[in-house]
Formats: C-alpha cells, sequence, structure tokens
C-alpha cells in the first residue's frame, strides 16, 4: 500500500477565486456538467489511449484541505472566514464517468464526465487535466512505438531524462499501458507489479582494467541473465568478440547467455553483422537488444533497412512524447442544472476548433460484426439507439458524408467511476490494462494506425446533439442542414 498524497492544493488559482466568487454569488447548490477532451492528437497519430484513471481516482478520494491549507488560503488575503470555513469540511459528493484506462480514444470525445456542485466540478479542473493529460500522452507515444516494433519486446528507458520524479513514475506506468513489456523503473516496478528491466551502463565496463574482464565480472554476478553492452570501446572487433569468449565460458559452466546490447553507432549495420557473428558462434538464440534515442520512426526504419534487433530500449523520445511533447486536453461546462432541469451550455469562438459541444453527453462506439471499430458517435444522454435496425450516421460539418451501418453492435465507453461522491470503480491490474489495450488498438483498422499520414476516424454526432448545437449556435431560428435521424 502506497500513502495517499492529498494533492488538494494542487490547483491553479482561479479555480479558488471561482469557487469564491460562486459561493459569494449564492450557487453553492448548484450542479455542473464538466467535460474532459482533447482537440487534436500528435501529426502522425489519429488516435490516443486513455490513461491516467487510477491516479484521477486516487486524487479524488483524497480532496480534503488541511488546517494548513486553511491557513496558507487565509494568509493570501483573498477570502473571508464564511468561505475558508466551507473548504475546511470540502469533499467530493458528485458523480463521475470516465472512459476506462487503455481504450482507445478520439478528439472531442468527453475521457471524464462530471457532474457534481458547481464549486466541486470546478475544483477538479486542474489536478485532473494534469494527470489524464500527462499519461494519455505517453500511453500513447508508447503504443506508437510498440505498434512499430510489430510484436518484439519494448523496454521503457526513460526515468533519467524524465521531467520529473512523478513524470517519470507515472510516465512509465502510462508507457506499460500502451504496451511496454518492462521498465527501467524499479520504483514503478514495485509499484504496479510490472517487469522492470536492466543491465549494464558504460561506466561498468570502463571501471576495470579491460573489457573482457568487465564482462567476465558482469557474467559471474549474473550468470543465468548475462546480457553485454559491447560499445564501449569496439563493437565489432572487441566488443562482440569478447562477449563470445564469455558467453563460451558461461556455456561450460552450465549456463546460457541472455545476449547483447547495443547503445551507439550503425544499429543497423552493426546488428546485421552482430547476428552473423553470434549465430557462426553457435548463439542464435541470443538476443540483441538496441537503444539510444528510439522512437517510432527508427525504429520503422530500421525493421525496413533489416537490423536484426529482438528488444528495444526506448528512454526520452518515449517519456517526453517528444513529437508531441503536450496533448492539450481541456475542460469545458456542458450543462447547468437549476431546479432540477439540465441546462445545456456551449462556448462559442472565432476558432471553430474551440466552439464545444453542449450538453450531457455519452460516447457510444460502433463495430462490426468482426469487432472492428467503424466509427464513434456522441450522443445527448437520453439518447437511445435500436441495433436491430439500421443506424445512418454524418459527418458533423461535411454532413453531406454519410454512412449507413446493419448487423451492427453498440459499446457506451463511459463507466461510473464515482456515484454521490463514493467510488463504484476498481481498477484493473496494470497488466490487464495493457491487455485491454491491446484489444483496443487490434480492433482499430490499419488506415488508422499507420505511421504517415493515418485515416480520420468518424466521431460524429448524433441527430439531436447536431440540432442542439446549431440551435444554440444559431439563435435566430436558421434552419440546420438536412440530416438524417439515426433510425
Amino acid at each position: 500500500m502506497r500513502p495517499m498524497r492529498n494533492l488538494t492544493m494542487m490547483t491553479d488559482l482561479y479555480e479558488l477565486t471561482m469557487m469564491y466568487g460562486y459561493y459569494k454569488t449564492g450557487m453553492t447548490d448548484r450542479s455542473a456538467v464538466f467535460d474532459l477532451f482533447f482537440r487534436k492528437t500528435s501529426e502522425n497519430s489519429s488516435y490516443a489511449v486513455m490513461a491516467g484513471l487510477e491516479q484521477l481516482i486516487e486524487y479524488i478520494n483524497g480532496l480534503h484541505f488541511d488546517e494548513e491549507d486553511i491557513e496558507y488560503l487565509r494568509s493570501l488575503h483573498l477570502f473571508d472566514d464564511g468561505f475558508l470555513s466551507y473548504l475546511s469540511s470540502f469533499h467530493f459528493t458528485g458523480n463521475i464517468d470516465a472512459i476506462e484506462e487503455g481504450t482507445v480514444v478520439f478528439p472531442y470525445e468527453p475521457l471524464v464526465r462530471v457532474t457534481a456542485p458547481i464549486m466541486e466540478a470546478q475544483l477538479l479542473e486542474t489536478a485532473m487535466l494534469n494527470i489524464i493529460n500527462h499519461q494519455t500522452l505517453i500511453a500513447s507515444k508508447a503504443a506508437r512505438v510498440c505498434m512499430a516494433a510489430q510484436g518484439d519486446l519494448v523496454m521503457e528507458f526513460g526515468l533519467r531524462r524524465a521531467q520529473g520524479p512523478d513524470a517519470g513514475i507515472y510516465g512509465a506506468r502510462a508507457a506499460i499501458i500502451g504496451g511496454c513489456g518492462s521498465t527501467s523503473n524499479v520504483l514503478t516496478g514495485q509499484m504496479y507489479h510490472v517487469p522492470v528491466a536492466g543491465t549494464h551502463a558504460h561506466s561498468w565496463v570502463m571501471s576495470f582494467p579491460d573489457e573482457l574482464t568487465a564482462f567476465r565480472a558482469y557474467a559471474k554476478t549474473f550468470p543465468d541473465a548475462c546480457l553485454l553492452l559491447v560499445d564501449t570501446y569496439n563493437t565489432l572487433h572487441s566488443g562482440i568478440p569478447n562477449a563470445i569468449r564469455v558467453f563460451d565460458e558461461l556455456r561450460a559452466a552450465g549456463h546460457e547467455p541472455l545476449g547483447i546490447r547495443l547503445d551507439s553507432g550503425d544499429l543497423a549495420y552493426l546488428t546485421r553483422q552482430a547476428r552473423k557473428m553470434l549465430d557462426e558462434a553457435g548463439y542464435p538464440k541470443a538476443k540483441i537488444c538496441a537503444s539510444g534515442d528510439l522512437d517510432e520512426t527508427l525504429i520503422r526504419d530500421l525493421k525496413a533497412q533489416g537490423a536484426c534487433i529482438d528488444t528495444w530500449g526506448v528512454g526520452t523520445k518515449m517519456i517526453t512524447s517528444e513529437d508531441c511533447p503536450a496533448l492539450g486536453g481541456v475542460y469545458k461546462l456542458s450543462a447547468e442544472v437549476v431546479n432540477g432541469q439540465t441546462l445545456p451550455k456551449i462556448k462559442i469562438s472565432e476558432n471553430p476548433a474551440k466552439v464545444t459541444n453542449p450538453g450531457k453527453k455519452k460516447v457510444v462506439r460502433i463495430y462490426n460484426e468482426d469487432g472492428m471499430a467503424m466509427a464513434d458517435l456522441l450522443m445527448l444522454e437520453g439518447e437511445t439507439i435500436d441495433p436491430e435496425k439500421p443506424l445512418t450516421i454524418f459527418h458533423p460539418v461535411d454532413t453531406w458524408k454519410r454512412q449507413t451501418y446493419e448487423n451492427y453492435r453498440l459499446r457506451d465507453l463511459l463507466v461510473p467511476i464515482f456515484h454521490e461522491g463514493k467510488q463504484v470503480y476498481t481498477s484493473p491490474a496494470l497488466m490487464d490494462i495493457q491487455a485491454h489495450c491491446k484489444r483496443e488498438l487490434a480492433s482499430l483498422w490499419e488506415q488508422y494506425t499507420r505511421q504517415r499520414n493515418p485515416h480520420v476516424y468518424k466521431v460524429d454526432l448524433s441527430y439531436e446533439l447536431f440540432h442542439l448545437r446549431h440551435s444554440m449556435l444559431n439563435p435566430d431560428g436558421s434552419a440546420a442542414p438536412d440530416v438524417p435521424k439515426l433510425q
């Protein structure tokens, strides 16, 4: 068991000033619906992988203001004693629905939906975005890296380059969700019961009089887990020959080596030569591991060049998601509940991408008979679909683009996490989340997962949601485009 951290004060000041404003204007009993979603993926991806829900649950369960928190807020001279007294007994009492970790998700879909008193819902914004944005970003990057590896083992090696301890711990957790088979981060391994992996560094080799002595010392220490780093001096002329010599000594003593690792140089050429040398020496089962500033693009290119690499150690570019360093998720008010009536809300912007979808919504995924994902549909909470009838969907902007499905099945992606402040969901084990992610990725057609110019997955609006959005954007009553009802 890990001690639960109280992250209540990990918030932007404006969350508290808005809460104070709600308090002063008598809105404490008003409820609201907020959606957490992102507007775009990285440049060469059409999807993301939901992650961070377990830490979000921990955050919600730990919400409270300690006495020292109240005193610090008092020292800011922004809030009166009545509000501070309210905060001293603060806890979450609302409902949270979310998409499960490891699920493939797309732009504009609510990953988390909060229905709660507006002051409670408002406070969640900053921490919730911090948690979900980060882990979803890294899980998505890891999924792309692992897909490029085409089934080879990918090891997460990013701790020393992560942007702080939490980014290293939870980034490694997210990388496991995305498909990595192990992590170098021992604390993540301990916390989440996942495999840890690592051998030795160049400093080990350099600390001995010569390379051969270093290899022998390591083999003596780990006779049944001997994987040697062979590029400290000269990979082909000393590193691999010395490793083979030590492997022969290990075998004579009744042990089999694991293999070798390369961290630099022309990995395509060097690993082809290494494979030939190992095979000729009688070690066809010895693994070749590669590391050194790898990402999905380089892995794909190395495979195309015939590199003989069995396992990949990926660090900096995955733990920092170098090509897309932020997910950009947002948290937007979509409805208020006043006197028992749900009132949809919409944010309007001159930038069409920033116009929100109003109302309390759900996300429904459409599958064909073979279990392949065909499209997602954003619907108002009360809408239903009869799966026995044909279903026609349409593009939310280019409404003439339409698709009709028959013999399909539906899946609601949002599941209850908290009900009236009580946790009603139990997070699966991390490796079970990874297995779920693998099934999710397998349900996507290749055109959606390719690394270059992927096809855009369909995320459409239901008839009712489309018309609600149009009516709120056009209060003058202008007619909406002619679009088909769901059935």
